[in-house]
């Protein structure tokens, strides 16, 4: 007996297919994408004014905020492993290791361990994100020690990179969206 495939909650939007008010973000997607319009886009599409606004918040957040890339890139692949996100694993995973992330840091957050041989801003970038999401508050040491490192704008910048990968995370979440069909997906049962 072979078992049926669930439909997907978001059909798979085509380009030729779109409304014009989606075709114009579909376009400027298209530019930045490892997964077309696949991934989250294929939600976010589907509001296409609420698509255009988080497209102009990652152009500055991925490739024009005060964090260097390898932190912002981390903080994405922390906010992966915390939502099991098999896309934003999948899709930020090569982008971190170019922008500088050492592959044994990473490995080490996708086993679920604190990774060993951080640099100091690493660190803070890992301890931040962790109490943020997992005590919805940071404290007053912890808020320090990144200001310090990190600095004021850079902060607020992380702050915005975790928020808004989290929106991510859930958007793949509830169109249960996965990696590209013949992928491997990146967290198997149990990681």
């Amino acid at each position: 007996m072979t078992e049926t495939k669930k439909p997907p909650r978001f059909p798979q939007l085509v380009l030729d297919e779109l409304r014009p008010e989606q075709r114009v973000v579909a376009d400027q997607i298209m530019k930045v994408s490892s997964v077309s319009i696949g991934g989250p886009y294929n939600s976010m599409l589907r509001s296409p004014v609420f698509a255009q606004r988080m497209i102009d918040l990652l152009d500055y957040l991925r490739w024009n905020s005060s964090l260097d890339m390898r932190l912002s890139e981390f903080a994405i692949l922390i906010q992966g492993k915390l939502w099991r996100s098999q896309v934003e694993w999948y899709a930020h995973f090569p982008i971190a290791l170019k922008a500088g992330l050492p592959e044994s840091v990473a490995l080490d957050l996708k086993a679920g361990r604190r990774p060993a041989d951080m640099k100091p801003d690493e660190a803070v970038v890992y301890d931040f994100c962790m109490e943020l999401c997992h005590d919805h508050k940071v404290s007053d040491a912890r808020f320090a020690e990144a200001k310090q490192i990190l600095g004021e704008q850079q902060v607020v910048d992380l702050v915005a990179v975790t928020g808004t990968y989290v929106t991510l995370a859930m958007l793949l979440s509830v169109s249960e969206a996965t990696v590209p069909e013949g992928k491997e997906e990146p967290f198997k049962p149990g990681d």
